[in-house]
């Protein structure tokens, strides 16, 4: 009877999920199969499965299949198969190659994120008490943060934000009296 190992790693690119790939290629090097498939960004566009000598569309569109119905991205899973003997048939790979990605993903669990963009903006140092005041109003987990200032007559500071408070932000600190707001 054969023998499945299913991996499930996050990764922010396509380029580490290969590394992880490659890695484990070559520690199961003795296996059968290494069969894969990943998602990378919050747009879920840059996919990539393989059969690794699997009958075609057997195990890396299963992995991939099951990447997709949790809506996940940022994720590689990696099935290794020890051959048994025994040949499963397309429908049995299938089923056994969607069972272990399935199982690696559930026992992975699931890191909820978001994505992050950056909003620059200037203001008199007359305004630094409300600027400061209102970035600061915004909780830690929403993670607004200050990625870079210079303080001087007219100061400057450059925020790291979520995408989805981007346009809220934006609009309040430009409300603020002689802000200028620089969305990028």
């Amino acid at each position: 009877m054969s023998r499945f190992l299913s991996f499930a790693l996050p990764v922010a690119s396509a380029e580490e999920a290969k590394e992880y790939i490659a890695l484990y290629t070559n520690e199961y090097h003795d296996a059968r199969h290494v069969c894969w498939a990943y998602m990378i960004g919050a747009d879920r566009l840059t996919y990539l499965s393989s059969d690794n000598g699997e009958p075609s569309g057997t195990a890396g569109k299963p992995i991939l299949g099951q990447i997709n119905s949790l809506g996940l991205t940022n994720v590689v899973v990696i099935v290794v198969r020890y051959f048994g003997g025994i040949k499963l048939g397309t429908p049995g790979l299938i089923a056994a190659y969607r069972q272990a990605a399935r199982e690696a993903l559930d026992d992975a669990g699931i890191v909820e994120g978001r994505e992050l963009s950056s909003l620059s903006l200037t203001f008199p140092y007359m305004s630094m008490n409300d600027v400061m005041r209102l970035i600061k109003s915004y909780p830690a987990d929403d993670n607004v943060r200050i990625s870079s200032q210079d303080f001087d007559n007219t100061c400057a500071i450059t925020l790291s934000l979520p995408l989805d408070l981007k346009d809220e932000i934006a609009g309040r600190l430009g409300a603020i009296d002689g802000t200028s707001v620089e969305i990028g």
